[in-house]
């Protein structure tokens, strides 16, 4: 679990919400609270106290180079303890948040370093859960977004709270 402080960039997707909804009616406790269907292009990021003007700028900076996205989530998986949506059309976003700050390992290096871009549908649950969540969520797709914005997020003891907006305008 993340501690205060912790930030994340991330991209929502609010067209997402009703799988995570489906998922939150078979057990709320799949769904992590606080934060809106997304996909996360860095997490953890840097310190919330370590973020500065000139970190805001590059965020913003990186941002300025991409064009609003189409996404269609229309698979889903499931692996052991873990549900997603693969959102591959978000990867080259992904990939460049991860290259321009190196010195943040997303997800501390457990799954390398460009792990694919995906929304989190579910995590946690036995087997026959995640199916039912599978049963619940695959009728729903695809389910279609575009992707206008990187934000950074950072978990307070309030839970996680807005610090930029940073629009793709590429």
């Amino acid at each position: 679990m993340p501690s205060p402080g912790t930030t994340a960039l991330v991209i929502l997707l609010p067209a997402a919400e009703p799988a995570l909804a489906a998922a939150r009616r078979i057990d709320p406790a799949l769904v992590r609270p606080g934060l809106a269907a997304h996909v996360t292009a860095l997490y953890p990021f840097l310190p919330d106290g370590s973020v500065s003007s000139s970190v805001l700028d590059a965020v913003r900076s990186l941002a300025s180079t991409v064009a609003p996205t189409e996404v269609r989530l229309d698979e889903f998986l499931s692996t052991p303890g873990f549900a997603a949506l693969p959102a591959p059309s978000l990867q080259p976003i992904t990939d460049a948040v991860c290259d321009r700050w190196p010195e943040a390992a997303p997800y501390g290096g457990r799954f390398g370093p460009r792990p694919p871009a995906h929304v989190t549908v579910a995590m946690g649950g036995d087997e026959e859960t995640l199916s039912r969540v599978g049963d619940e969520v695959r009728p729903l797709l695809p389910l279609t977004d575009r992707a206008t914005a990187l934000h950074l997020v950072a978990l307070t003891e309030r839970g996680w709270e807005l610090r930029l907006d940073a629009p793709f305008t590429g």
